[in-house]
């Protein structure tokens, strides 16, 4: 695969790994839509007990790729709802994704990043690991991931962290409920072991039932994504919305902070 690497043990414990180290792991199209298929293939394996989500380099998950988000900049409202959809896609199908999925978070988890985090089932995170919904700050805003994030942080800290758009770490993350551990850097490939034993000590098929009774008792979140969709697609093509693209293209500062 050109954007993860993928390596299985013979206990089905599969260890995904973001694999664009020098962009930080950052989302592009053709990453998306590997992620799709990745996950989608995973979900319906049977001998998949678990997955261990990480990102090679010195980060998670940064968020959108300047290029992509360049290229993105002149889309019409219907391109950019046909691409948000897709990225809608992506999340659907991790958060749906039949075997458990273990999140392993460290240095930047922005944007999207954060919504990778939000769709895994178990986080463990370092205490340097730095979160938060910037894309306010771009002039846009956290639409598509929102379902799954709100499900896990709640409504008031939705408000807290929506709306400003400012970074906080992994404790901050924990009390939030959008992570489960912190642990030092030197013991994170510790603890991600004592997760798998603890993980793979549940039945196969009652793990997978499991998840799926608690997506059954929960709202199903694919509800809100044409809702999600058509907002940051409008929000895209707006005019505070191309000035913050422009402005984080061109390393100024947007008109709202010059003020």
């Amino acid at each position: 695969m050109k954007y993860f690497e993928v390596i299985k043990d013979n206990q089905g414990v599969v260890d995904v790994w973001l694999n664009r180290p020098d962009l930080h792991n950052a989302f592009n199209a053709e990453l998306i839509d590997e992620a799709i298929s990745l996950f989608e293939s995973l979900g319906q394996d049977q001998s998949v007990r678990l997955i261990v989500l990480g990102g090679r380099g010195k980060s998670f998950c940064a968020g959108a790729d300047l290029n992509w988000m360049k290229s993105m900049k002149d889309y019409s409202e219907a391109e950019n709802l046909k691409d948000s959809k897709q990225l809608a896609k992506m999340f659907y199908v991790i958060n749906e994704c039949a075997a458990p999925v273990i999140g392993r978070v460290h240095g930047h988890a922005l944007g999207g990043g954060v919504g990778l985090v939000s769709v895994c089932d178990y986080v463990v995170a370092v205490p340097s690991a730095l979160m938060g919904f910037t894309e306010v700050r771009l002039g846009l805003i956290p639409a598509v991931i929102s379902p799954y994030c709100i499900s896990k942080i709640g409504e008031s800290n939705a408000r807290a962290w929506f709306l400003s758009g400012e970074r906080f770490d992994a404790i901050k993350a924990q009390q939030m409920g959008l992570v489960h551990d912190v642990v030092e850097a030197s013991e994170l490939d510790n603890k991600i072991n004592e997760i798998k034993k603890s993980f793979l000590a549940a039945g196969p098929e009652a793990a997978r039932e499991a998840k799926k009774l608690i997506k059954g008792v929960v709202k199903n979140l694919k509800d809100s994504e044409d809702f999600a969709c058509g907002m940051i697609a409008k929000k895209r093509v707006s005019a505070e919305g191309q000035e913050g693209m422009r402005a984080l293209l061109e390393k100024d500062k947007p008109n709202w902070m010059n003020k």
